[in-house]
């Protein structure tokens, strides 16, 4: 499937969710769910009631994540922090209060309706600290060596250019930065029918890499210190509406997808910073 039709397909889901939270709705598990498919468990029960009552309702709404990178990546104040697609704003609002007023979080996304709410939430939240820019992930619009920490949440798997984003990633980062993010990988092969489901790609599983294969690209872009650590592993039987909807047959991909696909907190480390630099809760070995 041509990069430019994945592309704007995710586009235009995506700003129909930011649309559908503006409205009062919310992007997924609500009214409608997020990609116009039925809501699937990997965007649900991210955030704990403690981080949803620091940010704005509709940030939460709008969420269409896979895990909490900001649980689990280290940030310390005073720090740089840049959230690759960044929808609604949840995890550049919260990483803002964690790097303090002498720290910043960038948020980076495509999509105009996407940076309108996250800019609102933005401002219901106070944030002084926080800046939403327009772009792709596969061109960050910021210099070399800018940014201590980069977080993403379900949105690497979206592009078609994986290894150009992580190009962008490491280029970045000043040396010693971090990479901590969450995104969806697959353990062993897929069967093609979910790979060239256009709707799947929107809904975080058509381009999902294999769990080795992300290792094998952080390190071809130069990163060092990669560790992909599952978070929750799906049944096929959690995600069967969500198949269903989407036209796939899912009980004759039963065996083959029950178990092979997880979200995973993704690190590494850019060579060169002190020795000490730390990549999760606790520092890599």
């Amino acid at each position: 499937m041509p990069d430019t039709d994945i592309k704007e397909v995710v586009r235009e889901k995506y700003g129909q969710a930011a649309l559908r939270v503006q409205k009062g709705g919310s992007s997924c598990c609500g009214a409608a769910p997020a990609s116009g498919l039925s809501c699937d468990p990997i965007t649900s029960n991210l955030y704990d009631p403690a981080q949803a009552s620091q940010i704005p309702e509709e940030a939460m709404l709008a969420s269409l994540g896979c895990g909490n990178p900001t649980a689990l990546a280290q940030l310390n104040p005073g720090e740089i922090v840049l959230d690759l697609g960044s929808g609604g704003g949840i995890d550049v609002l919260l990483s803002a209060q964690r790097v303090g007023p002498t720290g910043k979080a960038y948020g980076l996304d495509m999509t105009d309706e996407m940076l309108a709410l996250a800019n609102e939430n933005k401002r219901k939240a106070g944030a002084e600290n926080v800046e939403f820019l327009k772009g792709e992930i596969e061109n960050i619009p910021l210099p070399d060596n800018s940014v201590d920490v980069i977080i993403s949440n379900c949105v690497i798997n979206l592009s078609a250019d994986k290894d150009r984003v992580l190009r962008e990633a490491f280029r970045v980062l000043k040396p010693g930065g971090r990479f901590a993010v969450s995104d969806v990988v697959t353990r062993g092969a897929i069967p093609n029918e979910i790979r060239q489901k256009v709707l799947l790609w929107v809904g975080c599983i058509a381009g999902a890499l294999e769990e080795n294969e992300y290792r094998s690209k952080l390190r071809a872009a130069g990163f060092e210190k990669v560790e992909v650590e599952p978070t929750r592993i799906y049944r096929v039987e959690e995600a069967r509406e969500f198949l269903a909807s989407a036209g796939v047959d899912v009980d004759a991909i039963a065996e083959q997808v029950d178990e092979k696909f997880m979200s995973a907190f993704v690190r590494a480390v850019k060579p060169g910073g002190a020795q000490s630099a730390c990549c999760g809760p606790t520092c890599c070995n």
